[in-house]
């Protein structure tokens, strides 16, 4: 069991957890490459905050996201990721990720995104 992250703050949130929480918000928030133990972990959504605010940025958003959950899947954590998009107002996007685990429990996580 790993201490909980909280999704907002980015701080332990006191609790913990034996879900794929915490990896699946580590490789959504890390830069791809931006960490000095695996350079593969983490994703490009970072890129997004600079992009012009168009159609496209939904489907490449999901894109991002489903290369940075890839190695849950190849490691065998998970059995199927999900990602699907909802604007939220200009600027921001809001990513419906679902989780299959290996064990067969379904996890739902969100994740906001900013664009320019």
């Amino acid at each position: 069991m790993d201490p909980l992250l909280d999704p907002i703050t980015g701080d332990y949130a006191g609790g913990s957890t034996d879900t794929l929480a915490n990896a699946v918000y580590l490789r959504l928030m890390t830069p791809l490459g931006g960490w000095w133990a695996d350079p593969t972990l983490g994703s490009r959504l970072h890129e997004l905050s600079r992009s012009k605010d168009s159609s496209r940025i939904d489907l490449l958003a999901c894109q991002y996201a489903e290369q940075a959950l890839q190695p849950l899947l190849q490691d065998g954590r998970a059995s199927r990721v999900q990602v699907s998009s909802q604007r939220q107002g200009p600027g921001r996007l809001l990513l419906n990720i679902e989780v299959a685990e290996t064990g067969g429990h379904i996890r739902h996580f969100q994740h906001q995104v900013r664009i320019a």
